[in-house]
């Protein structure tokens, strides 16, 4: 039976909400001085080295040159079976980790999700809870990057809520256990510290970076937990370095920038992209 899909709840607030619209729009966060410079090249490696990235998932008119220096990363390899997008829990929706199994909509056409992956999440926290998705849009402003990236793009929305290192380590098990032998890319959406003057930004976000760079997901808990940093993704990051442990993929920061670039600001909120890349990959795994 044909699920219905999950309607869009930021379009026209985060993104624009049209798609001939929205189209330019992912094409000029490439194009931007903050982005990478450039549009994709139409010309796909036949090997993949990407395995992961972090990007941002504020306004793109913020935040979407800085996501886009990951997700030229990712047009330029081969495309993978699958995307597993691992989202924050802004509005306290999820008593553990979230699933959804119905095709997602953007401006831009419907997402469809990995059934098949969905079905090999279920276990222990992890659990389908579409009321939890209807509101959230950390996962959803990644998908009009990833269908203008990825010539056929399927995936499967994860929204992980806070709790204990003990809880989001379990979570990470069970992510590890479902893309082991899978062809998926894993993809965790944070924004870094919110309303703070740039300088202290700065600061505060490099000492988060520095785990991350470091593959150190209990540094990274500890690190951001300790020092009260507004790191609204340290569920989703946390759990992608846990589930990457024995992966050989070593972590490359792209850029990190803040919304006081875009206009003048007293406090800002910082936003990073990172990449985590490993030997080619010439075929799916299965």
């Amino acid at each position: 039976m044909t699920k219905t899909p999950r309607r869009p709840a930021v379009a026209g607030q985060f993104y624009e909400g049209d798609a001939t619209a929205l189209a330019r729009q992912v094409e000029s966060c490439f194009t931007d001085a903050r982005g990478p410079g450039s549009l994709p090249d139409p010309q796909r490696s036949s090997t993949r080295t990407v395995r992961a990235v972090v990007v941002p998932h504020a306004g793109y008119i913020y935040s979407g040159p800085i996501a886009a220096h990951a997700y030229r990363l990712v047009a330029a390899d081969r495309p993978p079976k699958t995307v597993l997008i691992l989202g924050v829990d802004h509005y306290g929706m999820s008593a553990g980790a979230a699933l959804s199994e119905r095709p997602w909509l953007t401006p831009l056409g419907p997402t469809p999700v990995d059934l098949d992956l969905v079905a090999a999440l279920r276990q222990g926290p992890v659990d389908v809870n579409e009321e939890a998705h209807r509101r959230e849009h950390s996962i959803e402003v990644q998908l009009p990057f990833l269908e203008y990236v990825l010539p056929h793009p399927q995936f499967v929305p994860l929204m992980v809520g806070f709790g204990s290192y003990d809880f989001l380590e379990e979570v990470a098990e069970v992510v590890r256990s479902a893309v082991r032998d899978r062809d998926v890319l894993l993809i965790a959406s944070t924004d870094f510290s919110h309303y703070v003057p740039p300088a202290t930004a700065q600061r505060l976000d490099r000492m988060a970076i520095n785990q991350i760079l470091a593959h150190d997901p209990r540094g990274l808990y500890d690190t951001v937990t300790r020092n009260d940093i507004s790191m609204c993704g340290i569920a989703p990051t946390t759990v992608l370095l846990a589930a990457l442990k024995g992966v050989d993929a070593k972590p490359r920061l792209l850029r990190w920038g803040h919304s006081g670039e875009v206009e003048k600001m007293r406090d800002v909120v910082g936003y990073g992209a990172i990449v985590f890349e490993g030997p080619p990959e010439r075929s799916p795994v299965k």
